[in-house]
């Protein structure tokens, strides 16, 4: 079996796609903290590290020891609204932590095939919406902390590559969701929220985003780890293109749920120089691999709600 190790194991995606490649690969994870290590005893995987990221003679030795064929960078601290406070840390973790990595295995790792590294569209910045959905070509204006952090990265591995013939892979990723124990991100907000509660205590109505259900998310990493030779040195937005404005996100589950509670707009401090417009093209992906997203946002929503009503803290 080919080795795999992927950093932010403990977080949403990293769990889905642990979960995922349990049967094909070995599996290995990187977790933050021996808190987040706890919160996920039923991942069973190969190994499971406790590694700062930024610590670059701990990555150098972890690497050194396992010798992965393909490393999935997902940790980060992701989190595009306490980026702003929390910037030192932000850029700390999410561009010294993925460069320690990426050169780790570059130095230390013969048998690596691919290094695959969670991006965002939320690099593109400020665009307007009659502009249409962004590809892999549209200019990057990154407005937030988190944002520059991520460009930097896909920066470096750039450079990597064309010095050192580095084999990465960078997917910008649209919004994912269909998590079943965090409400921080807007969708499962919103639901955990109509469910539990009769008043929706949101931030700005009017942004307008697209969003990616987990499960065509670690279909498309199955794509990557199936033709990694296919891959090297691209670059990938994910799509699909089905951005919708927050207000009418949130009534559409709103009516989904039949919720008859009140939503309270402008409950939290406005995102500094707020982006209204992150919609993204995967027409690429469709070409160069064959995927693209199945699963709409209507039928999404349901199977995330489904989750989240079983939920013992749901009424």
């Amino acid at each position: 079996m080919k080795r795999v190790l992927i950093t932010g194991i403990s977080g949403f995606i990293g769990q889905a796609l642990a979960k995922r490649f349990a049967d094909g690969f070995e599996v290995h994870g990187v977790y933050e903290s021996p808190k987040s290590k706890a919160k996920n005893p039923e991942i069973a995987l190969g190994h499971k590290y406790l590694a700062d990221l930024t610590d670059h003679a701990a990555i150098e030795g972890l690497i050194q020891d396992l010798q992965p064929h393909v490393v999935i960078h997902l940790a980060a601290k992701s989190e595009v609204a306490l980026s702003f406070d929390n910037y030192l840390q932000v850029s700390e973790v999410n561009y010294v932590g993925t460069v320690n990595l990426a050169e780790a295995n570059r130095k230390r790792n013969p048998q690596l095939e691919l290094f695959c590294m969670a991006s965002t569209m939320e690099t593109y910045g400020h665009h307007d919406r009659k502009d249409g959905p962004f590809t892999e070509d549209t200019p990057q204006y990154p407005m937030a902390p988190y944002a520059v952090a991520k460009l930097a990265c896909e920066k470096y591995l750039r450079y990597m590559e064309y010095a050192y013939g580095f084999p990465s892979v960078i997917l910008r990723q649209t919004n994912a969701y269909g998590r079943t124990d965090n409400a921080f991100f807007i969708v499962e907000r919103i639901i955990s929220q109509m469910l539990e509660s009769n008043v929706c205590r949101l931030g700005n109505p009017d942004p307008y985003r697209n969003f990616l259900f987990i499960n065509d998310l670690v279909d498309l990493y199955e794509l990557l780890l199936a033709e990694p030779t296919k891959v090297r040195g691209q670059t990938f937005v994910t799509g699909p293109p089905n951005a919708v404005q927050i207000r009418d996100l949130a009534v559409l589950i709103q009516e989904k749920l039949d919720w008859g509670g009140e939503i309270e707009w402008h409950t939290q401090p406005p995102r500094p120089g707020e982006i209204y417009y992150l919609e993204s093209d995967g027409l690429k992906l469709e070409q160069h691999l064959g995927w693209k997203a199945k699963t709409s946002i209507s039928e999404g929503l349901d199977r995330t709600i489904e989750v989240w009503r079983t939920r013992p803290s749901a009424s």
